[in-house]
């Protein structure tokens, strides 16, 4: 992004504001800008990012601590802290804090390479500040505003190629919200997320294939991206197992052959 955009962009994170947003889980349907923002939950967890948010989110620093390495610019340690207060883990929550936090990471962290020891805390940041704004703050200054949670979004995806961010972007295209409708579009963002393990874009693209919904219909490479979904979802994410019962119900042997077949490429890949 160049120097000038990155600007203008920094300046829309740095809203700081009070926030109140509860966390919900992604049902499975986007039907308009309130049920998109209550899907995505402002802190997932894990986020993605591997073994630097793995040891980031290990709880074994005192929370005074934690305050000093913040307060002395310490990503890792602001991150924590905001991903604290957005839970309520080990804090009385306060989403004010959790937005601060989140704020503070994105306005010094930026522009630091995608390649940085903490570029995963700094996408993660811009992603929960996205899914605030696409949720908006009650009785704040801070009101929805899926635009500025696209950009936020898109910032992640494009420039740190964040998995979370490039489902959250391609759910915004292919409902219209805070972008243009964009199918291809869509569909290009959430086939990366899904290449890179995401669960959630696995589901979703899985069941727009195996359906034919707004894409050509391809059972096979559907059941096939629905199988990983389902073996990566938590218990409560219902509506991905559900896809796939209904899928595998519906699929043919010849279906269920070939998703094996691209199942058992598709791991061999990731290994390799």
């Amino acid at each position: 992004m160049r120097m000038a955009s990155r600007t203008a962009f920094l300046a829309l994170a740095w809203s700081v504001v009070c926030v109140s947003a509860p966390a919900f889980a992604f049902d499975g349907t986007v039907t308009g800008e309130q049920e998109a923002a209550a899907a995505l939950p402002v802190v997932s967890a894990p986020l993605a990012g591997g073994e630097a948010l793995k040891k980031a989110a290990t709880p074994s620093v005192s929370l005074t601590a934690l305050q000093y390495a913040a307060e002395g610019g310490h990503p890792i340690a602001q991150w924590r802290l905001g991903r604290m207060y957005a839970k309520g883990d080990g804090v009385t929550q306060d989403d004010l804090r959790a937005f601060q936090y989140f704020s503070r990471i994105a306005n010094a962290h930026a522009e630091d390479s995608p390649s940085a020891p903490q570029a995963a805390v700094v996408a993660n940041a811009f992603v929960a500040l996205g899914r605030y704004y696409l949720q908006g703050i009650p009785n704040s200054a801070i009101k929805r505003d899926a635009e500025r949670a696209r950009e936020m979004f898109s910032y992640a995806a494009s420039y740190f190629g964040n998995a979370d961010a490039q489902y959250d972007l391609a759910r915004l295209y292919l409902k219209g919200i805070g972008a243009p409708h964009d199918v291809k579009y869509g569909a290009r963002w959430l086939g990366l997320a899904a290449q890179k393990g995401q669960h959630q874009a696995q589901a979703m693209l899985g069941r727009m294939l195996f359906n034919g919904d707004l894409l050509p219909r391809q059972a096979a490479r559907g059941l096939m991206w629905l199988t990983l979904a389902r073996d990566a979802a938590a218990p409560d994410e219902t509506w991905i197992t559900e896809s796939y019962n209904k899928a595998i119900a519906k699929a043919s042997e010849d279906d269920r052959a070939m998703a094996l077949q691209m199942l058992e490429h598709w791991v061999q890949g990731r290994r390799d």
